[in-house]
């Protein structure tokens, strides 16, 4: 299942069930889990580790160099979950020893063509990045969130989860949980509300978080005044503890 004219280092690691397409380029330091498919003139370096059943499509590459010019050539890492994709032409970098010297993602992504997660990102569970989405370093993706295509995030970043970025968007900000954002830079848009309810949510919680949002946006306060004000709605809503905590936690503060 491993391609003759594949070039594969002594050193990798390559689980069984592995499938490695046409003049792929496996480098030292790489361990690859059980039934990944990873298609032809893809380059991978190490040290990375990838999980099970990932699908890595022709000429992306993982696990390069960090695009840094404080980088000095420090061991630092990338680590991919399971059941991602990544489609053509994707380029995954690792960490900096600056931050945490790692790159991760988690599992169940689907990476469209050209998407480019730089170094010390962290990448969540179950996100969709359409074709071009792009991350500055150090951004983090939270769970379920979506980004657009040509949608851009600014280093040091959070996107919370169940967010969504319209195609183009330019965010210089942390987007919170369940908002839509869209434009250059990024505002907020309301709720991502097909979302939540292609995930289920029930129709009082997308209230209760309706009200959150106009507390936040709508009606004139400073995000203090906000905060002040979600905290008594939380009896209601679980939910909107996670966009309290989200806003509490924001070095960079979150979109307005």
């Amino acid at each position: 299942m491993i391609d003759k004219t594949a070039i594969i280092h002594p050193t990798a690691r390559i689980a069984p069930n592995v499938t490695i397409g046409p003049w792929t380029l496996i480098g030292p330091d790489v361990e690859i889990g059980e039934g990944t498919w990873i298609g032809p003139h893809v380059v991978i370096q190490g040290p990375s580790k990838i999980g099970r059943d990932n699908k890595i499509f022709q000429y992306s590459s993982i696990g390069e160099i960090p695009q840094d010019k404080k980088f000095k050539g420090e061991q630092t890492f990338l680590e991919i979950g399971d059941r991602n994709v990544i489609r053509e032409f994707c380029t995954f970098n690792r960490g900096t020893a600056n931050d945490k010297s790692v790159t991760r993602i988690g599992d169940d992504n689907l990476f469209m063509a050209y998407v480019h997660i730089a170094h010390d990102c962290i990448v969540g569970n179950h996100t969709i990045f359409a074709n071009n989405a792009s991350l500055a370093g150090h951004v983090v993706v939270e769970d379920y969130a979506i980004l657009g295509g040509f949608a851009g995030v600014f280093q040091f970043c959070r996107v919370g989860m169940n967010s969504f970025a319209s195609m183009g968007a330019m965010i210089d900000k942390d987007v919170p949980p369940f908002v839509k954002v869209s434009g250059y830079y990024a505002k907020p848009f309301g709720l991502n509300t097909i979302g939540m309810k292609r995930r289920g949510f029930e129709t009082e919680t997308m209230m209760n978080l309706r009200r959150a949002y106009k507390t936040i946006y709508r009606k004139g306060f400073t995000v203090r005044q906000a905060l002040e004000q979600l905290q008594q709605m939380v009896v209601n809503c679980g939910e909107i503890q996670t966009l309290i905590d989200f806003i509490q936690g924001s070095s960079r503060g979150i979109v307005r």
